[in-house]
């Protein structure tokens, strides 16, 4: 057994990529979601799954894919006679800017523009190392003094949408760092598709309240919200291209990048993972929603070809 420290962003991927060609049969990643996607981000390719051992603020990936919160059973599930290992999805962003670079840049839960990377923004390491998950609370209820509209210029699988909203979340996991606590039901980490979430105005007091939730100190009572509901559009695809207009800032895992254009795309079945048991599908059924009971009918239900698709450019 090898065990490394990353210094620097990229060394995790690194590291994880060397330790596959050297033979290794697991490589586990300690930390939070950020340390998660880099060690996946170097495991894409090949057959040796990741074990992921929970440590940061949030681990919503852990909390997706059932893997126990502390860190000795989650350790034991790589020591089970019989270990369950589970493809799963990831995601690429293009990024162009003079700050960061030309490159395409990994992610495995989600990238979030506008409100959510500002609320991201404001929850920085200091304040999650003080108050843990409270952090995002507070930096959710600063960003509602000033909740900034944009207009969206989606280009979602070739068709384009213009639509306006707080925020646009490309998701490769709805998972809110509860257990079966979700951004719309039906995200699926294993389906080979991104989900594209605008949230309006409207349904911006579901989104803080969800927000809230993962504190403990709000319940969410999945659908309660009609008015909400009709807030959220939905769409599903395999390759999405967003522009903002003002400029918004863009968060990665975690990670603010700054205000750059947007481009994403699906990396189906990229990595292996080690889970405590065979995936069936039900844990998909009992998952609670906050944004949205039911994904039929109105603009929450994912359709490439939307219910309604406003103003869409011609």
């Amino acid at each position: 057994m090898m065990c490394q420290l990353p210094k620097a962003a990229g060394d995790a991927t690194e590291q994880a990529r060397k330790a596959a060609e050297g033979g290794a049969d697991v490589v586990a990643a300690y930390g939070g979601d950020g340390t998660v996607a880099e060690v996946a981000s170097g495991l894409i390719g090949t057959d040796v799954p990741l074990a992921i051992l929970p440590g940061g603020t949030a681990n919503a990936m852990s909390s997706e894919l059932n893997i126990p919160q502390t860190l000795r059973p989650a350790t034991e599930l790589i020591c089970a006679e019989s270990i369950y290992v589970r493809k799963v999805d990831m995601g690429s962003l293009y990024i162009n800017s003079p700050e960061l670079g030309d490159h395409w840049r990994n992610f495995i839960l989600r990238v979030g523009v506008g409100f959510e990377a500002s609320m991201v923004e404001k929850a920085d390491r200091e304040l999650k190392d003080r108050f843990g998950n409270i952090a995002y609370l507070w930096a959710a209820v600063q960003n509602l003094a000033q909740p900034e509209v944009a207009r969206y210029q989606l280009v979602i699988d070739g068709q384009e949408i213009e639509t306006e909203g707080l925020t646009c979340i490309i998701a490769n996991s709805g998972n809110m760092a509860q257990r079966n606590l979700s951004l719309i039901p039906g995200i699926d980490i294993s389906d080979g598709l991104l989900d594209v979430i605008v949230i309006q105005p409207a349904g911006l007091r579901l989104f803080t309240d969800l927000v809230g939730s993962i504190t403990g100190l709000i319940n969410v009572e999945a659908g309660n919200d009609a008015d909400g509901k009709r807030a959220i559009q939905w769409w599903q695809a395999k390759e999405v291209r967003l522009v903002s207009t003002p400029a918004q800032s863009v968060q990665l895992d975690g990670e603010v990048l700054g205000t750059p254009a947007v481009s994403a795309r699906v990396l189906p079945q990229a990595i292996h993972v080690i889970t405590p048991g065979a995936f069936t599908g039900a844990d998909k059924s009992q998952a609670k929603t906050a944004l949205a009971k039911s994904p039929q009918g109105g603009q929450t239900t994912p359709n490439n070809q939307p219910a309604k698709a406003p103003n869409q450019p011609r």
